[in-house]
């Protein structure tokens, strides 16, 4: 799989402190090998819209999309709970 980042994920991500952008950086690469991977907890969001999240710790989530072998990461955001 190959990724790709939507302009507001690339603001969102740089909003992020760089402790968190290298976890992000961790799960992505999780991501890239193996959806399915125990840490990332990955399950869809909007059935509707096709949007999936994943975790990149307890606070902070993103949000992908799947299209053929393209993972479109579109934001990253704290987790309300």
């Amino acid at each position: 799989m190959i990724y790709t980042f939507t302009p507001r994920f690339v603001r969102s991500y740089r909003a992020f402190e760089t402790n968190v952008q290298k976890k992000f950086d961790k799960q992505l690469a999780y991501l890239l090998v193996n959806l399915t991977h125990s840490s990332l907890h990955a399950k869809k969001f909007d059935e509707a819209r096709g949007i999936w999240q994943a975790r990149v710790d307890r606070s902070i989530r993103f949000y992908f999309l799947i299209e053929r072998n393209t993972y479109i990461l579109l934001d990253i955001t704290k987790h309300t709970k």
